[in-house]
C-alpha cells in the first residue's frame, strides 16, 4: 500500500510540476481578454515602395474603354504603355517627328496578362514587364481610363499633371513615342486628353488617366 501511495505522490509531485511550468508561459489573466502568452515577436520594415504594376497594365477595370485595333504598317507601336494615333488606313501607330500639331491621343496600347516573350535564356521567357507588342495583327488599346505608362526619362509627377509625349528620334533615354513628365520644346508634345494620376515608382512607372480623343489623328 505504502509503495502504490508513493507512486501517485510521485505521479501528483510530476504532473504539478508541469502545470507550473505551463503556468510560467502565461500571464495572470486579464479580466477582458483571458490568458495571454508571452512570446517574442520580430517586427519587419519594408523600407521599399512596392512596385506600380507593368507599362501598358489597366489599372481599373471600370471604367474602361477597350478596343481592338490593326497595327500600322510603318511606326507601329514599339512598347506597351504607347500612346498610339490612327492613320490613313485606319490602324495605329506611334508619334513621330511630323506630330507636332497633334493635341489628343487615340489611346495607349494594352500589355496583355499575362505576356513574357521567348528568349534564349531565363528558362527562354524574357523578364516580365520586357515584352513588345508584334509588329503586325491587331492590338488592345485602352480609349478611356486608367492605366500604367513608363517614363524613360525620369522625372517626377503628381496627381493631375499634364502628360507629354516625345515625337522626336530617339536620344538616350529620351525615346520616340513614350512618355515624359515635363515639356522638352519641339521634341514633344502636350497631351490634352492624358494626365498623370500620382508618383512615378522606382522603375519610372506612373498611371495616367486617358479620356476619350476629340481629334485625334
Amino acid at each position: 500500500m505504502n509503495t502504490v501511495w508513493k507512486i501517485l505522490t510521485a505521479i501528483g509531485q510530476f504532473v504539478m510540476g508541469l502545470f507550473e511550468k505551463a503556468a510560467s508561459v502565461f500571464q495572470a489573466p486579464h479580466p477582458l481578454r483571458g490568458p495571454m502568452m508571452h512570446g517574442r515577436t520580430r517586427d519587419v520594415a519594408i523600407t521599399y515602395r512596392m512596385g506600380a504594376g507593368y507599362a501598358g497594365d489597366v489599372n481599373r477595370t471600370h471604367p474602361a474603354s477597350i478596343e481592338p485595333v490593326l497595327i500600322g504598317a510603318s511606326d507601329y507601336p514599339d512598347a506597351y504603355g504607347q500612346a498610339v494615333l490612327v492613320d490613313a488606313a485606319n490602324a495605329v501607330r506611334k508619334l513621330v517627328s511630323g506630330d507636332s500639331a497633334i493635341t489628343d491621343i487615340y489611346g495607349v496600347t494594352i500589355r496583355p496578362f499575362p505576356v513574357q516573350q521567348s528568349s534564349g535564356s531565363n528558362f527562354g521567357a524574357a523578364t516580365l514587364g520586357a515584352a513588345v507588342p508584334p509588329t503586325a495583327g491587331v492590338l488592345d488599346v485602352l480609349k478611356d481610363g486608367y492605366i500604367m505608362v513608363n517614363l524613360p526619362f525620369g522625372g517626377t509627377t503628381k496627381k493631375g499633371d499634364p502628360c507629354y509625349v516625345r515625337i522626336a528620334a530617339t536620344s538616350g533615354n529620351h525615346i520616340q513615342g513614350a512618355f515624359e513628365a515635363a515639356a522638352d520644346g519641339g521634341n514633344s508634345i502636350k497631351v490634352l486628353n492624358a494626365k498623370f494620376n500620382g508618383i512615378p515608382d522606382a522603375s519610372n512607372n506612373v498611371e495616367i488617366i486617358v479620356t476619350p480623343a476629340r481629334n485625334a489623328a
